[in-house]
């Protein structure tokens, strides 16, 4: 009986010692399906992340003996990630300047409605551009192609350092960086590229397949945009929260600021009055120092009396300093544009812009309201002066003037010298004068507003 027990613990034993070695050999042999095995989509991912890295960019290689259009070229202003002015030879483009919109790429928004990752494929072009010490921009075929809004050129940039002789792509570094997705990628000389690029930069969730959080991207109920798209696209935004950043350049003494940005594309500033009310004070008011550039985030209304958009419901709130719908002061130093311009482009001029795709016609005064202006050798033949007694506007003035055949206004506040005397229509009737001020809309004329005695220069 003992030992029928014995044998039968031995071959359990036997049994139990096959069973081990088998699983073992199993394990080392790589392991079960994928579909029992809750490691297995680690171990693919892990695979992956261990594939080489292919550098696309480098890949391709610049042809100068090729049939395709191409140019050296240097860089005249940065529009955005895939969009920039170059300077070429004017046998290219008679005016001497090329816009360029990148092959095959289309980069996040950060001149319009910001979107994420613009500002960081904006300043990857940028870096890459002014690194170069050589630049050439090249066609996809023969001839230079315009695209869809007949101003902007396609092509490719190829760009080299001081570091190398050979030529990069930009627009594929663009894409295997993660900071574009494709547009019209396959359709092209270097399809097949692109293609890979962008599946590279998808497999190792680069900026925008990243699934993370852009660092300069504010997430929340503010549409990030632009001064120039407020300014264009001003009724699409009407009631909204907005959020954009500007230079503080004027105070009007009435609770009030004008902000200005420059927009490359255009070669214009866009501005705007903030109406901060009585709900500033301390570091809020310090915020809106003239010359700091700031975040400014407020709501957008109309402004019935003085028939213009204006910014309000502007807040700082000092125990939380960091509170993404607080205004933010972003910089120090900063100077206003004072744009100078002549009376026609003021009281006729009109600009080109694109507003999406599309191309509309503005007027040059309409687009330029709220920004810093300067003007020359002013007439002034006639002098209006506020004598209402009950106006805290007692004692301004509107200038009527004559310059290059055309009538200019220019209307101030109260203007003081320097001994805090009042300044009074003698003091510039008949006289020529230079003016520093903002482009305001006043009485359905465009003005110039000035502020200050400092800012009107009598010759």
């Amino acid at each position: 009986m003992q030992l029928t027990n014995v044998n039968t613990m031995n071959n359990m034993l036997k049994k139990l010692s096959i069973i081990l070695m088998l699983c073992l050999t199993i394990t080392l042999l790589g392991g079960c399906s994928g579909t029992n095995n809750p490691d297995s989509s680690e171990s693919e991912t892990g695979s992956e992340s261990n594939k080489e890295i292919v550098d696309y960019a480098a890949s391709v290689k610049l042809d100068m003996s090729s049939s395709t259009a191409k140019t050296e070229a240097t860089v005249k202003t940065f529009v955005d990630g895939d969009t920039t002015h170059f300077n070429v030879p004017t046998s290219v483009i008679s005016t001497g300047v090329l816009k360029a919109r990148y092959l095959g790429i289309n980069t996040p928004e950060s001149t319009g409605k910001i979107e994420e990752w613009g500002k960081k494929a904006s300043r990857f072009t940028r870096e890459k551009l002014e690194s170069a010490t050589s630049i050439v921009i090249e066609s996809d075929d023969a001839n230079w192609n315009a695209d869809s809004t007949g101003d902007r050129y396609l092509v490719w940039v190829w760009y080299k350092t001081a570091d190398s002789e050979e030529y990069r792509n930009l627009n594929i570094e663009i894409l295997q960086e993660g900071l574009a997705i494709a547009s019209n990628s396959a359709n092209n000389s270097y399809g097949s590229v692109c293609i890979n690029a962008i599946n590279q930069a998808k497999e190792q969730k680069l900026n925008i397949n990243s699934g993370e959080k852009d660092p300069d991207f504010y997430y929340g109920d503010t549409v990030e945009l632009t001064l120039k798209e407020l300014r264009t696209n001003t009724d699409a935004y009407n009631g909204m929260k907005v959020a954009f950043n500007g230079i503080v350049t004027t105070n009007n003494g009435n609770n009030s600021v004008y902000v200005e940005e420059y927009d490359p594309e255009t070669d214009m500033y866009y501005g705007f009055a903030i109406y901060y009310g009585f709900n500033l004070s301390g570091k809020g008011l310090e915020i809106l120092s003239i010359g700091n550039e700031v975040r400014i985030v407020g709501s957008l209304q109309y402004y019935e009396t003085g028939g213009t958009w204006q910014i309000a419901d502007v807040s700082y709130r000092i125990m939380k300093p960091d509170d993404p719908g607080n205004i933010q002061e972003l910089s120090t130093g900063n100077e206003a544009a004072y744009v100078l311009t002549d009376a026609d482009t003021f009281l006729n001029g009109t600009v080109d812009v694109l507003v999406g795709e599309e191309k509309q016609t503005f007027e040059y005064a309409e687009l330029a309201l709220g920004t810093t202006i300067s003007m020359e050798n002013l007439k002034v033949v006639d002098v209006y002066t506020t004598t209402n007694e009950e106006s805290s506007s007692k004692g301004a003035m509107t200038l009527t003037c004559e310059v290059d055949g055309l009538t200019v206004s220019v209307r101030t506040g109260v203007l003081y010298d320097d001994n805090g005397s009042l300044i009074t229509e003698d003091a510039y009737m008949g006289k020529t004068i230079d003016v520093k001020g903002i482009v305001d809309y006043f009485s359905g004329d465009y003005q110039i507003k000035v502020f200050s005695a400092n800012n009107i220069i009598v010759k």
